[in-house]
C-alpha cells in the first residue's frame, strides 16, 4: 500500500506544506516500506446501467470537508442520522492510527485520543484545526478504516470555519462511475472512474473484502491514505482511498493482489484501490454513537 510520510522524510518532501497531526499508514508515506500497510474494502457492485438520455451533471468537487493528518488524509463526515449538534466524526484509514497499524484481526474501539487535524477550505487553504477526544473505531481487517470523535460539533465547525461535513453514501457504488480522490495531505485531487470490484484484496497478512479498483488515471501515492473518494454525480463519499500495487509484487506489502471467488490471483502493477463504506452508517446510532450490534452492521468486532 502507499506509505505514510513521517519524520525527516516528510519534512524534506513537504517543507512548509507539511501539516500537523499524528501517525498514519497505507497511502500515507513512511521512511520504511515495512511500516506501511493498506487494504481495500468494497462490496461487489451491480453492473453499470445503460446511460440515460440525460446524464447526471457532475457536482464540483472541492477540498471543503477534508482534513490533513501528519502523514495521511481524511475527511469530516456525517451519517444519515447525524444532527448538527452531534460531535463530529473524522474518517481516515485504519493504518493511519497514531498507535500504528492494527494487526490482522485486531479491532480498536473507544480509545482516548487528542489527535489534531488541519481543516481545509474549498481551495485547500488551511483554516485551523480540530481535535479528537477518542478513536471511535479502527481496523485493517476486511477493510481499512478509522473514525475519530471530535471535541467540536458539526454546527461549531460550520460556525468557526464555514465548512460542512461530507455525507457518506448509503448505496453501493457503480462500476464506471466518475470519482475524485481528494487528498488533504497533498492538497491534490485525482480523477478517474471505478474500474470494478475485487472479491478479496490481499496485502501481506491483510485481507480486504470487496474493494474498489480505480481506472489507471488515479495514480494515488503515499500520503493520500484515508482520502475520501467522492462520487462526482452525487457529491457523496463513496469509498476511502487506501492502497495500490507499486512494483508488480504478488500479495506483498505495498503490492496487493486480487483474488477472485475461485482463488485465481491477479496482479495489476500501478493500479490503486479503495474500500467501500456504504454499510458503515448501519453501525452508528443516535448521537453518532458506535453500535456494532445494530442491524446491518458488518464491521469486524473486537
Amino acid at each position: 500500500m502507499n506509505r505514510p510520510l513521517v519524520g525527516a522524510l516528510a519534512t524534506a518532501v513537504l517543507g512548509a506544506t507539511a501539516l500537523a497531526g499524528t501517525a498514519g499508514t497505507a497511502h500515507a508515506t513512511t521512511t520504511s516500506d515495512t511500516a506501511d500497510r493498506g487494504a481495500a474494502r468494497t462490496a461487489a457492485a451491480p453492473r453499470l446501467q445503460a446511460v440515460a438520455q440525460t446524464a447526471p451533471k457532475a457536482k464540483a468537487v472541492t477540498f471543503a470537508g477534508t482534513v490533513a493528518l501528519s502523514n495521511c488524509s481524511g475527511s469530516i463526515v456525517r451519517m444519515p442520522n447525524s444532527t448538527d449538534n452531534d460531535p463530529a466524526l473524522v474518517m481516515s484509514n485504519g493504518h493511519c492510527l497514531e498507535s500504528g497499524m492494527p494487526d490482522p484481526g485486531e479491532v480498536v474501539v473507544d480509545q482516548p485520543s487528542s489527535r489534531s487535524f488541519t481543516v481545509l477550505s474549498a481551495s485547500a487553504g488551511n483554516l485551523g484545526t480540530v481535535r479528537a477526544t477518542k478513536v471511535v473505531y479502527g481496523t485493517m481487517t476486511d477493510t481499512d478504516v478509522s473514525f475519530y470523535e471530535l471535541s467540536s460539533t458539526y454546527a461549531q465547525i460550520k460556525q468557526r470555519y464555514g465548512i460542512k461535513a461530507l455525507d457518506i453514501a448509503t448505496t453501493h457504488p457503480v462500476k464506471g462511475a466518475g470519482i475524485t480522490v481528494v487528498s488533504g495531505y497533498w492538497k491534490k485531487t485525482y480523477s478517474c472512474n471505478i474500474d470494478g470490484f475485487v472479491h478479496q484484496l490481499k496485502e501481506g497478512g491483510y485481507v480486504m473484502k470487496d474493494s474498489v479498483r480505480y481506472t489507471p488515471a488515479c495514480k494515488t501515492i503515499g500520503g493520500t491514505s484515508g482520502s475520501p473518494v467522492i462520487d462526482t454525480a452525487s457529491g457523496k463519499v463513496a469509498a476511502i482511498n487506501n492502497t495500490g500495487n507499486e512494483n508488480g509484487g504478488r500479495c506483498t506489502m505495498n503490492n496487493p493482489c486480487e483474488v477472485d471467488q475461485n482463488g485465481k490471483v491477479t496482479v495489476r502493477k500501478g493500479i490503486n484501490y479503495a474500500q467501500q463504506i456504504y454499510t458503515i452508517p448501519n453501525c452508528f446510532g443516535t448521537g453518532n454513537k458506535l453500535d456494532l450490534g445494530r442491524q446491518g452492521c458488518v464491521l469486524p468486532k473486537p
